[in-house]
């Protein structure tokens, strides 16, 4: 009986060490689970104030765009405190640049260049063209808001490029490729097949788009041109690539 007895304690005795152990493991797990998390750096990042942006040059915006870039190809964006950013911006609003990019969902402005809330006006549309609705949101962004750049975003593999080169017709979507068009015709001495299929002309067409819609902002927008003539901003364009994140200027 007195054995009975003692093995039963001995059984509850080993138990209770085991309960003890796997407790304490839990906690030391739960503890450094914390501090992984305590530890990644979470950047305490201000929306730009209007004595900010009125301090700025285009050319420093320009630097910020291809180093923010460079840190999306590098997988190195930063971590922002998008809460404390949206309480600080809901008072006001005055961003660096306006971007006019293409609908595409390959193309996620903000972190192509790693902008945080705050910082890029983005206009977009199909083919990123220009006309009146386009226009008066640019010159919202820079004339009334203060922005500095505007920067007009042409990518690879573009579908509204490559419908307007296969001369698509179909709804609403056959009037807005007119606006693509003045570009194929901008393509001077190329020697390949001249389709939708070809990449190249594909991409040479994409960006003569940039260059044409750059060149339409500042013939029908004299407020813009102004504004660029007193070096108050600068009309750029870039061309990003699907396959590296990279936006090459050009």
């Amino acid at each position: 009986m007195k054995k009975t007895i003692l093995c039963f304690a001995m059984a509850i005795a080993l138990f209770s060490c085991k309960e003890n152990t796997t407790k304490t493991t839990d906690t030391e797990t739960a503890a450094t689970d914390t501090t992984t998390a305590a530890d990644q750096p979470i950047l305490r990042e201000k929306v730009l104030t209007a004595t900010e942006q009125a301090a700025l040059s285009p050319d420093d915006i320009i630097v910020a765009l291809k180093e923010g870039n460079k840190r999306f190809t590098n997988n190195n964006l930063t971590l922002r405190d998008h809460s404390a950013m949206v309480r600080d911006a809901s008072s006001g609003q005055y961003p660096k640049a306006v971007i006019l990019s293409c609908i595409d969902s390959r193309v996620p402005v903000e972190d192509v260049f790693d902008r945080g809330i705050g910082d890029l006006f983005v206009a977009r549309v199909a083919g990123n063209f220009s006309n009146t609705d386009i226009l008066g949101s640019l010159e919202f962004g820079c004339k009334v808001s203060g922005a500095k750049l505007i920067l007009v975003l042409g990518h690879e593999a573009c579908g509204a490029v490559k419908g307007a080169i296969d001369n698509v017709q179909l709804g609403n979507i056959t009037p807005m490729l007119s606006n693509i068009k003045p570009a194929i015709s901008r393509v001077k001495n190329f020697t390949g097949e001249k389709t939708s299929k070809n990449d190249a002309f594909v991409e040479s067409v994409a960006k003569e788009n940039v260059l044409n819609t750059i060149e339409t902002i500042k013939a029908k927008s004299s407020i813009l041109k102004e504004m660029e003539a007193k070096g108050e901003i600068k009309i750029i364009g870039a061309y990003y690539d699907l396959h590296s994140g990279e936006v090459i200027f050009l």
